[in-house]
């Protein structure tokens, strides 16, 4: 073994042997949490990553997967109750084939495999309804795949076709969806929802898909969309005015100044609207014209008679000539035909009204028609709707005010108090550690420094006598002053570690150079170099 290794091992030994009682105890402390900490460590190094396997199984599936996985040797946690399973990511995608290679899991939803089943004897109802059930199974399976949701299904339902359009009607669809715990859907995502199922069917618009989730709560209805039905509609528009009105009295008043309610109220109804209208272009031209004219000329037998006195009948004295004309003209002019049809969903605003309440103090130098105008046109107000503004100055009540004031101070001095006490708590702690620590290996270093020295004789060097002659300078060692010519056998203390390899550069040193060995020595022997 090397010297220098040697020198240390036995440098930490005397160490060792010198620690007091408290010293070990705190030494073997902390031997044992490092050794802990790297085999904690090692264990979370060494521990494979794993991946889910299935997720959202049921009770029975579940059980299989587990019951193959054990037959395997393979390693699995299970999460979510059970209807998670967790595997190495090494092994994920071989159990997955080999489960699906045993039809599991076998309650997950099936989508267009269904089709791979019918024979050609199905009739054509089996044919509808599987084809039905492969829309319903793919739906799921895609919605099932969104960030958050745990399991989905869908239930659609198509009319069946008929030759008379008048009693054709819409195809609708249901979707249940059940998130994952503490998930709540966005409304951008009930409207991708709504929009995917929608657009996946024929003839489905958006208005025509329900969506509820597993707390019962309806996150869109049919008719309404996903904002809601008419109640929730109401409360929203009702917070969005509220909102915007405040922001601006609290720029005018000041904040606390003024406070603002907001009735709306709303239509519950949808409707179908058709209307036609009907109207003549200005000199527009005629789309046909027909002109039909008659022209007759001839004679004929005698006039007739006129009545006489009496009501006797005088034969007329002569005949004559006879001529008629008649012309008849036929005009189809254009005109405009403008067809609208509409759709009026629930939620239609039928009047609002809006109240406001102003600090009297706030308002001595406002204008309350002027608040009013800026309330009105901040909100929408329509009058001929039938929509009310009352914007009233009133005397506030501050001592509510004041005493949340004085609570919400008390509570934030609360907070501080509690926050300064961890901290000082926290330094306390600390110090606690760092300072004992810090103490004992100051300790530790002085009484290594004053303990772990030896002795050399100066006399041991050869030649370095001579090469001094009898001078007569001081070497200085410790507290004691000795000529150097004199009694050759003062000591100078070395660390243990170092000393055998110094005495024996100092004598090649000495039969080299004894001048330089002399200049050596006295380096060695200034306290103010460290021994």
């Amino acid at each position: 073994m090397p010297a220098q290794v040697s020198s240390a091992l036995r440098r930490f030994t005397q160490a060792i042997r010198e620690f007091s009682i408290a010293q070990r105890t705190v030494a073997l402390i902390g031997v044992a949490v490092l050794v802990l900490g790297i085999a904690a460590l090692a264990m979370w190094a060494m521990k494979p990553s794993y991946t889910p396997l299935f997720s959202g199984l049921s009770g029975s599936d579940a059980n299989i997967i587990v019951d193959q996985l054990r037959t395997d040797g393979v390693e699995y946690e299970l999460s979510d109750g059970g209807a998670t399973i967790l595997v190495p990511e090494s092994v994920v995608y071989d159990q997955r084939l080999k489960a699906a290679a045993a039809g599991l899991p076998s309650s997950s939803t099936e989508g267009y495999s269904l089709l791979d089943k019918m024979g050609v004897t199905s009739s054509e109802f089996q044919q509808s309804v599987t084809y039905k059930r492969a829309l319903e199974g793919e739906l799921a399976s895609t919605i099932q795949a969104m960030s958050g949701v745990k399991a989905a299904s869908v239930r659609l339902a198509i009319p069946e076709e008929t030759v008379f359009a008048a009693e054709k009607s819409d195809p609708t669809a249901s979707v249940f969806v059940e998130t994952q715990n503490g998930v709540t859907l966005s409304t951008d995502q009930v409207q991708a929802v709504v929009h995917l199922t929608s657009a996946s069917i024929d003839g489905m618009s958006p208005q025509d898909v329900a969506v509820i989730d597993a707390q019962g709560i309806v996150l869109s209805a049919v008719g309404v969309g996903a904002t809601g039905g008419a109640d929730q509609q109401a409360s929203d528009y009702e917070q969005r005015v509220t909102t915007a009105v405040q922001a601006m009295l609290d720029k005018v008043v000041g904040p606390g100044n003024s406070t603002v309610a907001v009735a709306a109220d709303m239509s519950y109804e949808t409707a179908q609207v058709t209307e036609e209208s009907f109207t003549t272009p200005e000199q527009g031209p005629a789309l046909n014209e027909a002109v039909k004219t008659e022209t007759y000329t001839g004679t004929g037998g005698g006039a007739a008679g006129v009545l006489g006195p009496d009501n006797i009948a005088v034969p007329a004295t002569g005949g004559g000539n006879g001529t008629f004309t008649s012309e008849d003209t036929t005009r189809n002019n254009a005109i405009n035909k403008v067809t609208e049809s509409r759709t009026i969903p629930a939620g239609a605003i039928n009047r609002q009204s809006i109240s406001v309440a102003v600090d009297k103090e706030a308002a001595a130098n406002l204008n309350v028609n002027d608040v009013s105008a800026l309330v009105a046109s901040a909100a929408g107000i329509d009058i001929a709707r039938g929509d009310d503004v009352t914007v009233e100055v009133v005397e506030f009540n501050s001592t509510g005010a004041a005493t949340a004031a004085e609570a919400l101070a008390a509570a934030e001095a609360a907070a501080a108090a509690e926050r300064t006490a961890g901290i000082i708590q926290t330094v306390i702690m600390s110090a606690g550690i760092v300072v004992p620590f810090v103490l004992g290996l100051i300790l530790y270093a002085r009484r290594s420094k004053r303990q772990s020295r030896e002795t050399i004789e100066i006399g041991e060097l050869n030649g370095t006598r001579s090469a001094l002659g009898t001078a007569t300078m001081p070497i200085e060692l410790g507290a004691a002053t000795m000529p150097l010519g004199l009694d050759p056998s003062p000591s100078v203390n070395f660390q243990s570690a170092a000393g055998n390899r110094k005495r024996a550069d100092i004598d090649a040193l000495a039969e080299r150079d004894p001048r330089k060995a002399a200049q050596f020595l006295l380096g060695l022997t200034d306290d103010r170099q460290p021994v």
